[in-house]
């Protein structure tokens, strides 16, 4: 167990944790604004409630990713100094934009949105939320940015040891960027929609508040009709991109060994187990044609083996790629039939407060889906990172030159503080998240008013405040 493996490791055990979190935040911001501007517009005090609810989960998703997203990035200068002084001038500065950007636009008004409920104008309430809502979008973005750059480098040069960005524009939009920030943002949006609607569903099961609950979910159904195809369209385009400008990846994730020749077409393995040491499958079950339609679009497509490259540049623990992929993809299609039998039911009218808890079966499915999302972005994530190696910056640094020499035991006291740190968190989430499920939301709260509903003459004074309004 070198420094390197170590590093490695400790790094997918800090991203693979944090990226829980802000998967949530980012699609539950949004779900806010909805939920605040249909109460702005209907008058109906429920979306005002729901907006109370969800607040309390969003917020204790946010704290938990901040405290674990900080560690990421200073993992940067002590575990790879290497990777970070050759391309810190591109690397660095996208970091510092999403935190500038991004994350202080997002902490800015995050206390308007969780103390201003009675303090400033519903419609100024309404502009927090979505700055909040924007701000962690943005810092998707960026991320997302800085990682696709990773990946297919672009706008700028190598000179003495460094990155010289010649193009911020080409470096930004690189040939991965515009696909990968489609994939992740519509993944967020997929698992909070999963979690909303499991929640729901839960509720629904239980018999507490169905009609209130019918409401957010039908709102989850109404969302996931649109983005589970769209996730669906997007895993295929970022497949393409893959084979593309990471042919060895592209090979990895499909069990791929050998190139096809011109005129034929390479066959699907459906399920498989390959082997790196023997370079090819130990078994595997095959459909014709189909890889060279998925990677290429074409019947006759060519799609390179793994062996046509070097054993150094294939990427390591080839199964674990090979089913992560296809787990990823089977639960992108689990959740587009959830959708479809949530639509079904809708138009037989069986999702009506008197009707909706005799669909047990359904109402079953979409609680099972809570954790989905997050084992599909997780699964995203190996692939994206393990399958890019052995290479930091693809086709210009290697992992090994990017890390920072430092002493094994260093990096093993380091990692088992951050699992100590890590599994705290967990556990406080854990419980602060059964306790908000099992107080449900408060029924009573009235919201202010609106400032049509005022009326003229008479100064503006809002209601006095329910015992657990800033709670």
């Amino acid at each position: 167990m070198n420094t390197l493996i170590l590093s490695r490791l400790q790094f997918a055990l800090t991203a693979l944790f944090h990226i829980l979190w802000p998967v949530l935040t980012i699609g539950l911001s949004l779900f806010l604004v909805l939920n605040e501007a249909l109460w702005i517009k209907t008058r109906d005090p429920d979306y005002y409630r729901h907006a109370r609810f969800w607040t309390k989960l969003f917020i204790l998703n946010f704290g938990i990713g901040v405290a674990t997203g900080v560690p990421l990035e200073f993992e940067f200068g002590t575990n790879w100094a290497p990777f970070s002084r050759a391309m810190g001038n591109f690397f660095g500065n996208i970091l510092g934009f999403e935190g500038a950007m991004a994350f202080m636009l997002e902490a800015g008004f995050l206390g308007i949105m969780l103390f201003g409920w009675r303090r400033v104008a519903p419609r100024i309430h309404l502009f927090a939320t979505a700055m909040v809502a924007l701000g962690a979008s943005l810092s998707a973005f960026w991320i997302m940015v800085a990682n696709s750059w990773m990946q297919s480098p672009a706008g700028g040069v190598m000179r003495d040891g460094r990155f010289i960005v010649t193009s911020y524009t080409r470096a930004i939009f690189n040939p991965y960027a515009l696909w990968s920030i489609g994939h992740m943002w519509f993944a967020c949006l997929e698992t909070s929609l999963l979690v909303i609607g499991a929640i729901s569903a839960y509720y629904i099961w239980r018999g507490r508040a169905p009609a209130f609950f019918l409401k957010s979910l039908k709102l989850a159904i109404i969302a996931g009709i649109v983005v589970a195809p769209m996730q669906i369209f997007l895993g295929d385009g970022s497949g393409r991109v893959i084979f593309q400008y990471q042919p060895t990846k592209g090979a990895a994730i499909e069990g791929h060994w050998a190139t096809n020749p011109p005129g034929t077409s390479a066959a699907w393995a459906l399920v498989a187990w390959p082997s790196a040491q023997e370079q090819k499958n130990i078994w595997a079950l095959k459909i014709p044609d189909v890889l060279s339609l998925l990677a290429t679009h074409r019947l006759t497509g060519r799609v390179k083996g793994l062996r046509a490259f070097p054993r150094r540049d294939q990427p390591p623990a080839l199964p674990l790629l090979f089913y992560a992929f296809r787990l990823m993809v089977a639960i992108g299609f689990y959740v587009f039939g959830l959708m479809l039998w949530s639509l079904w039911l809708w138009w037989r009218k069986r999702l009506r407060p008197d009707r909706i808890r005799t669909n047990r079966l359904w109402l079953k499915a979409w609680m099972s889906a809570l954790p989905l999302g997050y084992v599909a972005v997780e699964c995203g994530w190996i692939v994206r990172e393990v399958g890019r190696q052995p290479w930091i910056v693809q086709g210009i640094m290697r992992t090994a030159q990017g890390v920072s020499h430092l002493n094994p035991a260093v990096v093993v006291f380091s990692s088992l503080g951050y699992l100590i740190l890590y599994t705290i968190l967990f556990v406080t989430f854990v419980l602060f998240f059964r306790r908000i499920i099992r107080q449900g939301p408060d029924l009573t709260l009235n919201p202010p008013p609106l400032a049509s509903e005022i009326p003229l003459g008479i100064e503006r004074r809002d209601a006095p405040p329910h015992p657990l309004d800033e709670s």
